[in-house]
């Protein structure tokens, strides 16, 4: 199987220049010609008997760029799948000035929280979609009906909170690495709150052991124990209703929070706040690549071995995970 990318550069509509613009990384399966392959420039066809690809849409971490979580993106695409990843700059605080996933702020808070989106960039995103499909190498191939949602740490949060189907109704399942829904006291919730996810699609929440980012930054949600997986297991425990087995949490002995990118990016501020992993990080990604994968071919594509395989990976005995839970 061949990966290839293009990019893309979309406006979000109402955002103030110079901070409008997201700039996107398009992935997928790719056909390499049986000749004449210069004729091609670097732009090779897909893979059309896979199509139509279902399409993963990666929200990164705050001031983590893309690039960092390719190795997920190109696993996921040799599983004949389209992802986007996307950079968008902006101002993500007041006066802080980085790489955000778009988080909508205004409806985070007590009052607005659960009444509306909190991704300030799925709508654009879903808009370049409906393009991609009509116009291009990818016309006519993207299964959107079939749209997934991922992400890492407060990327990983939007991604579980707008897998809604009542706000996005194209959108079919999400995962997380390193991610949680409790509630920044500074926006007026009381300490210890975990504020409620949807609950009507297929979810898998992800984390490790050793992530001192959670740990460090308990505080903020008036969590006062400072434990890497507390707010994880909290989130997935009371947020998520369950009852059909589809939703699961999965922790990783060893694994920090940064161990879903590669290669680590020690110049971003929250990095000096992590811990060391303890195991090996080719060994975490690799798995974190097949559960995920295999996680989309089950409960999207719906393939019967794909359920038989996770299901091993999860119940049998394996030195990398810590927990793991269905409900």
């Amino acid at each position: 199987m061949t990966v290839r990318a293009f990019f893309r550069s979309v406006k979000i509509e109402n955002a103030t220049a110079p901070y409008d613009t997201l700039y996107l990384k398009v992935l997928y399966p790719a056909r390499m010609p049986g000749e004449n392959i210069e004729s091609y420039q670097g732009t090779l066809p897909p893979d059309s008997e896979q199509a139509p690809f279902p399409v993963v849409i990666f929200f990164s971490g705050f001031n983590c760029e893309p690039s960092l979580y390719q190795w997920l993106a190109v696993q996921l695409a040799t599983r004949g799948m389209v992802v986007i990843t996307f950079a968008w700059i902006a101002e993500y605080l007041p006066k802080a000035i980085g790489i955000t996933p778009g988080v909508n702020m205004a409806m985070c808070t007590p009052t607005t929280y659960g009444t509306g989106s909190t991704a300030l960039a799925l709508p654009t995103l879903l808009a370049e979609l409906d393009r991609l499909q009509a116009e291009g190498i990818l016309a006519g191939m993207l299964n959107l009906q079939q749209i997934v949602l991922g992400g890492h740490s407060g990327g990983g949060r939007i991604a579980l909170e707008n897998a809604n189907p009542q706000f996005y109704p194209q959108v079919v399942a999400a995962f997380s690495y390193g991610a949680h829904s409790a509630a920044p006291t500074m926006l007026g919730f009381a300490p210890g709150t975990i504020l409620p996810l949807p609950s009507s699609l297929p979810m898998l929440m992800m984390g490790g052991t050793r992530d001192g980012v959670i740990a460090a930054m308990s505080g903020i949600y008036g969590l006062s124990n400072g434990n890497a997986t507390t707010s994880i297991v909290r989130t997935f425990n009371e947020a998520i209703a369950g009852g059909r087995n589809d939703t699961y949490l999965m922790l990783l002995e060893g694994a920090n929070h940064f161990s879903i990118t590669y290669p680590l990016d020690t110049t971003i501020s929250a990095s000096l706040l992590d811990l060391p992993a303890t195991q090996s990080e080719d060994k975490i990604r690799s798995l974190l690549g097949q559960v995920v994968g295999l996680f989309i071919d089950d409960r999207v594509r719906h393939k019967p071995e794909a359920s038989e395989a996770l299901e091993n990976i999860l119940n049998n005995a394996n030195p990398l995970i810590a927990t793991f839970e269905r409900k």
